[in-house]
């Protein structure tokens, strides 16, 4: 599994970054981009799975950038073999934006790798290539870290946010809120597994529809919705154009749409669109929970669990103005508290859980708990 919350640098620490790749031009071209971050060490560089592991104790990374496709020990083997030896150490895969690429990327997070950029081309423009690196790759790895500075000011932020949050297993906080009639789940860095973990729990005879934004490009929210199909009593399937929401179902937005409602001749359906992405992001949570307000008002249970950045923030907000219900995964349980550490700093939370209680928490407020 893997490591979970934010590790506080030092003053001065830098990231310990080693580079795993079987080209020299992308282990150069990413090194390259990460020493001009001055938060970033890149202490190694290694060919395959094998020379890695063998540097690993000798370098002592705090995160590997590891390609999928490598000769020896490619990966996936790799991660599994961290995980085994290297508990606390971040990976990051590189992974291409194809079929095989999204299933192999899945297959990686299932393995505890902690997140996944879209890897560089040998040839084309490097400063493209090198801005690219910038853009995505170095907030994927500082969102595992904190400066000292930023640790106080979360404290601070906690210390200064009403308490006394129910804890009791109960639906007691519920009352006098509008009976839901659907559930809306937005997540990102760590959500393959946190929703491979919950959404089984869900029954067969579940009375609400699901819906579910999950921060991924397309390919790889198909896959994701074949491989929850494959576990969950519910179906899964990525969202289209116009389908009908309704009970029975837990639709995934498709990478690159937002996916939002329209109510047409008395049923409430998907509407997909390419509009600009919000929170640098398409789809985007918020997207998903500002339609879902304008078209139930507050009979929503709204959840955030693990993610990077504050997507959904805006939306669970409106929602709460609504008399929705709002929860949120807690810190102990997330890979990154980003996203749901957010909504609860907003005070905007009626209850924050560990992960494997969330659908239990449902299942309470429906009456099938």
């Amino acid at each position: 599994m893997a490591p979970l919350n934010k590790r506080i640098l030092q003053p001065g620490e830098r990231i310990r970054v080693l580079v795993v790749d079987d080209s020299v031009v992308i282990r150069n071209l990413v090194s390259q981009a990460l020493k001009e971050d001055p938060a970033m060490e890149v202490v190694g560089v290694a060919g395959n799975g094998i020379i890695a592991l063998q540097r690993i104790p000798q370098l002592n990374p705090d995160v590997l950038t590891l390609d999928i496709e490598m000769p020896e020990m490619d990966g996936l083997e790799t991660v599994r073999r961290v995980r085994q030896q290297y508990p606390q150490l971040r990976v990051i895969m590189f992974s291409t934006l194809t079929e095989r690429g999204a299933a192999v990327t899945l297959e990686a997070l299932r393995l505890g790798a902690d997140d996944y950029v879209s890897k560089v081309a040998n040839a084309g423009s490097l400063d493209r290539s090198m801005a690219r690196l910038r853009e995505e790759l170095i907030p994927k790895i500082k969102q595992f870290f904190q400066t000292p500075a930023q640790s106080r000011a979360v404290a601070s932020q906690a210390a200064s946010s009403p308490a006394g949050l129910p804890t009791a297993a109960s639906a007691s906080w519920f009352k006098g809120k509008a009976w839901p009639k659907v559930v809306a789940i937005g997540v990102s860095t760590g959500g393959p597994n946190a929703l491979g973990a919950i959404l089984p729990g869900l029954p067969a005879a579940f009375s609400l529809p699901v819906l579910i934004v999950q921060h991924m490009p397309p390919l790889f929210t198909r896959f994701l919705a074949e491989r929850l199909d494959s576990t969950c009593a519910l179906k899964v399937h990525e969202a289209t154009q116009g389908e009908a929401v309704e009970k029975g179902k837990i639709l995934i937005a498709p990478g690159d749409f937002h996916m939002k409602l329209t109510v047409s001749g008395g049923e409430t359906r998907v509407c997909l669109d390419q509009s600009p992405p919000e929170n640098s992001c398409r789809p985007a949570v918020d997207a998903l929970f500002t339609s879902v307000a304008e078209v139930y008002g507050g009979a929503v249970i709204a959840v955030i669990l693990t993610g990077m950045g504050h997507d959904g923030l805006r939306g669970a907000r409106i929602l709460k103005a609504k008399g929705a219900s709002v929860l949120a995964q807690d810190e102990a349980s997330c890979v990154v508290w980003g996203m749901p550490g957010a909504v609860v700093e907003a005070s905007l939370a009626d209850r924050v859980l560990p992960l494997d209680q969330v659908v239990p928490e449902i299942l309470r407020v429906v009456g099938q708990g």
